[in-house]
């Protein structure tokens, strides 16, 4: 596995300014000029009803990755659960470790800590675009988990499967981010890269329009 650096676009000014402020705008925006936006509210809030739901199928210990201003985290903290929370954006570890919450700057691509032993991991808020490429992080994320571990993955709203370069737009004054890669991957696709890369599906569920899975 080679490292790779913690990601430059998450660290930029617009990213910060929004967790700090805990609203947006903020967009993902294509090569083609399509804005995504970016639920920086709920990003910032405490978990709501959809969340909970992944909070109680949560087994062991819990990493989650791309955490965020770590929401997650915090809720598990505060229920006495061992968890750890990794993201590539300085204010968004900050964010976490201000709530309560155990997080370190780190990409999933680089070493980890407990590699092989953790009981679940988090891929919530399309973090399974990370990388733009869903086999090689569900690869990755394999070798994370303890035999028989817990993957819970948040999927698109839309039946989509798609690779793009996306930028950080601020959606008003100022620059956009530097490039890097994304995908937005629906819940069938979702299935279909599990399946490719050695797992389970084990259930399905939709919340307030967020569908989630799980995987062994």
């Amino acid at each position: 596995m080679t490292a790779a650096a913690p990601a430059p676009a998450w660290a930029s000014d617009a990213y910060a300014a929004a967790l700090r402020s805990g609203r947006g705008p903020l967009f993902l925006r294509g090569a083609d000029g399509r804005r995504l936006p970016l639920d920086v509210e709920r990003w910032c809030a405490r978990p709501a009803p959809a969340d909970l739901t992944v909070l109680r199928r949560c087994a062991g210990s819990v990493l989650d990755i791309g955490c965020g201003p770590g929401r997650m985290v915090a809720a598990l903290a505060r229920a006495a659960r061992p968890a750890l929370g990794i993201d590539t954006a300085p204010a968004a570890v900050a964010l976490t470790r201000r709530e309560g919450g155990t997080a370190l700057l780190r990409s999933v691509f680089q070493p980890l800590p407990a590699e092989g032993w953790w009981g679940s991991v988090l891929l919530m808020d399309g973090n399974i675009g990370i990388g733009g490429d869903p086999a090689a992080l569900l690869a990755r994320v394999r070798r994370l988990l303890a035999p028989g571990g817990l993957l819970l993955a948040e999927a698109a709203p839309a039946d989509v499967d798609e690779r793009l370069d996306v930028r950080l737009d601020p959606g008003g004054p100022g620059p956009l981010g530097p490039p890097f890669p994304w995908a937005r991957v629906g819940p069938s696709a979702l299935r279909t890269h599990a399946r490719s890369t050695g797992w389970r599906p084990t259930g399905q569920w939709t919340v307030d329009d967020r569908t989630f899975l799980a995987f062994t």
